[in-house]
């Protein structure tokens, strides 16, 4: 199974997204303090978040930051309870991957393909395996991210750039 030929190419990290019980403390040190500026918000009762988006870097290589508290602390999913919630990563073909890795045994989150928070396709892969889909992230969630061609360009740029 692992040595089938994989169908897509993940690009690079699209985000880290941090929870905590109350995001103006991740805004001291990651705004404040290390000056990383807030881009947009996200709200979401089904997905039991508020959160602030900043950017690290600019331009389509630019890595999300996502400050999240749960809009209720005592409901699921507990956006909180994890304080490293998910990692992003770009993906250049979704749909592609999403087959390929469930042909892998690779245990997604319920939900499927939607359109997450800043606008992209995402899906997640679930923490932990279970007896149908064995693999999955051994407690970390993972979330895949459609590129988009600028972000393709970009990536495909810097892998042709010559080593200085």
């Amino acid at each position: 199974m692992a040595n089938a030929a994989r169908p897509f190419k993940v690009l690079g990290i699209q985000q880290i997204a941090i929870g905590g019980p109350d995001k103006l403390k991740l805004q001291k040190l990651w705004v404040e303090l290390f000056g990383l500026e807030v881009t947009g918000t996200f709200r979401s009762a089904s997905e039991n978040v508020d959160e602030d988006i900043c950017a690290l870097g600019t331009g389509p290589l630019k890595v999300e930051v996502d400050l999240m508290q749960p809009l209720d602390p005592d409901r699921k999913p507990a956006v909180h309870a994890t304080p490293l919630n998910h990692v992003g990563l770009w993906i250049d073909d979704l749909p592609k991957a999403v087959e390929w890795l469930s042909a892998q045994g690779v245990r997604f989150a319920p939900g499927g393909i939607r359109r997450g928070g800043a606008g992209f396709d995402i899906c997640f892969v679930h923490p932990k395996g279970n007896e149908e889909f064995p693999v999955g992230g051994e407690g970390v969630l993972i979330e895949l991210v459609q590129a988009p061609p600028e972000v393709m360009r970009a990536f495909a740029a810097l892998a042709a750039a010559p080593l200085a």
